[in-house]
């Protein structure tokens, strides 16, 4: 490949800014802001490995988890909506799973970029069903969320002894994973943002597994996510999950499971 010329990549950047964000590029003013310009977004942003949709969820859950300021959310969710990569509905969606994955303080701040876009585009607000709306018989609340669990997790679950396990159960997956809004895939790259920032083994490696295993996500997808995540993240925690990547890459191809 040949080398890019510094004034190509910096038009590169601009142009992939404007078309990621939705508005006009900003001129860098310091070193840190060249490096989004010339890095994040003229090479990082137009990589072919992953497609502009787990782009963009994992840079809008990023954004949340990392501590990036409410512009740059509103930026990369203006830019979702605007690229039509991501309805109005969807994201209301994403926002809920990042709640479950992330904390409901981090999804509160995502449903409040969503709300401060969708009234600068003038938008509709969004038709999305409510999480219940008609009793659920308990019995067929617990199983629906254990044939769930079964289903994204790929593989069986324990029983809920308590009363943590009773919410993964009758609540993550018997109601969020359930719902139709969002498609696993792209529920798949949230999770795996809020897994990767909480630090917590067990789930970094389920999911990831996981995500394989199940098909929504290709290892060379994954892959590009260690790189997209570690532009928010940073290199550090990237280089962890890109080391969990590798092993879980390894084990799904041999047919293993997560453990063990």
């Amino acid at each position: 490949m040949a080398l890019l010329q510094p004034e190509e990549r910096n038009a590169r950047g601009l142009a992939t800014e404007a078309e990621v964000t939705a508005r006009p590029a900003r001129p860098p003013t310091t070193l840190l802001e060249e490096s989004w310009r010339d890095f994040v977004f003229a090479e990082v942003w137009t990589r072919p490995g992953l497609p502009r949709r787990p782009r963009f969820l994992v840079a809008i859950a990023s954004a949340v988890t990392c501590g990036l300021e409410d512009r740059q959310i509103d930026d990369f969710v203006r830019g979702a909506l605007t690229n039509e990569t991501l309805t109005l509905a969807e994201l209301r969606e994403a926002a809920l799973h990042l709640a479950v994955y992330a904390g409901w303080g981090n999804g509160g701040m995502l449903d409040r970029a969503i709300s401060r876009v969708a009234e600068e585009l003038g938008l509709t607000p969004a038709d999305v069903p409510a999480i219940c709306p008609q009793p659920w018989d308990p019995d067929v609340r617990s199983q629906r969320g254990h044939d769930e669990f079964a289903q994204v997790m790929t593989f069986p679950p324990g029983p809920p002894a308590t009363p943590y396990l009773e919410g993964i159960n009758n609540f993550v997956f018997g109601e969020m994973w359930c719902r139709r809004g969002l498609d696993e895939p792209s529920r798949r790259w949230i999770t795996l943002v809020g897994v990767c920032e909480s630090g917590a083994e067990i789930p970094i490696r389920s999911h990831i597994h996981a995500a394989m295993a199940s098909g929504n996500c290709q290892p060379a997808e994954m892959l590009e996510f260690c790189l997209q995540y570690g532009t928010h993240a940073g290199w550090p925690k990237a280089s962890r999950i890109q080391g969990v990547v590798l092993e879980m890459m390894d084990k799904v191809a041999k047919g293993l499971p997560w453990h063990g």
